[in-house]
């Protein structure tokens, strides 16, 4: 009887050991140089000055310690990513400028990559100067190739691009955000005329909201067509309903270092599974 029970327990310790070496090994490896791609939300835009980057509190690659961005997260498990945290993002870049980014983070050799852009490809004086949906195809597509080619080991995170017309919905009301819309021209393809109820202005949000959802999309199928190193956010940021208290006061359209926080919990949780070298 006993002898029954000591090999259960050896059974049973035994898959154990196999389970979590296999849960190990399915891990990805933490590393060594990691590399934000994108717009002015990535490079911290207005997160803690007057119309300034400020880096630091990048959702993806900033260092500050309330933000806990996806490198802070990344550094706390393991010294090999430290000090090695590369922002290329550019306040106002759009698809067009995506490459020269890509280019930016080969030449750095990154082992991971995040990207959140296309808001600016939206965000423009008119409607009718929007970012066409197959032009940006194309520019994501080559990018991403880019990326699969030069870096085949690197692994890359996309952001969906947020709701516009949330931001939209939650500063109407505000008429100091309505001054700032206004006098600062702030993506008038969406906020112009933020009071009115007109058929033709509800549509032209409505137009302007399924151009970022048809962006979003088009980054779903780059990231599928990369492989399994790629990940999204499955929509995550396009879906959060963020209130005002988030929005830097600066100007009432960029995340405040409340709001890089937020998106840098809602990325991280939707990326990969990263080993733990402090265990």
């Amino acid at each position: 009887m006993i002898r029954h029970v000591l090999t259960a327990v050896v059974l049973v310790s035994g898959s154990g050991s196999v389970t979590s070496s296999a849960a190990a090994a399915s891990l990805e490896p933490l590393p060594g140089v990691m590399a934000a791609l994108g717009d002015s939300v990535s490079a911290g835009f207005n997160a803690c000055g007057w119309y300034v980057s400020c880096t630091s509190r990048s959702w993806s690659a900033g260092d500050n310690a309330e933000v806990r961005s996806h490198y802070v997260r990344l550094a706390e498990r393991g010294p090999s990513l430290r000090g090695h945290n590369r922002n290329f993002a550019v306040p106002g870049a759009t698809s067009a400028d995506l490459m020269g980014q890509v280019d930016k983070a080969i030449a750095e050799k990154a082992e991971y990559v995040t990207i959140l852009l296309g808001a600016q490809d939206a965000c423009v004086p008119t409607e009718a100067a929007m970012t066409p949906v197959a032009l940006f195809r194309r520019r994501v597509e080559a990018a991403m190739g880019r990326l699969r080619a030069e870096l085949p080991g690197a692994r890359v995170f996309v952001a969906s691009i947020p709701d516009l017309r949330r931001l939209w919905q939650v500063g109407k009301d505000n008429a100091i955000a309505r001054t700032f819309w206004g006098l600062g021209r702030i993506c008038q393809a969406m906020l112009a005329n933020p009071t009115s109820t007109k058929r033709a202005d509800v549509q032209r949000r409505a137009r302007v909201r399924d151009r970022v959802r048809d962006f979003n999309r088009e980054w779903a199928r780059a990231c599928a067509a990369f492989g399994p190193r790629c990940r999204t956010d499955e929509g995550a940021v396009f879906a959060y309903r963020f209130t005002l208290a988030q929005v830097s006061k600066w100007d009432y359209f960029h995340p405040n270092a409340v709001g890089q926080q937020i998106l840098a919990d809602i990325t991280f949780d939707k990326g990969f599974d990263w080993s733990n070298d402090t265990l």
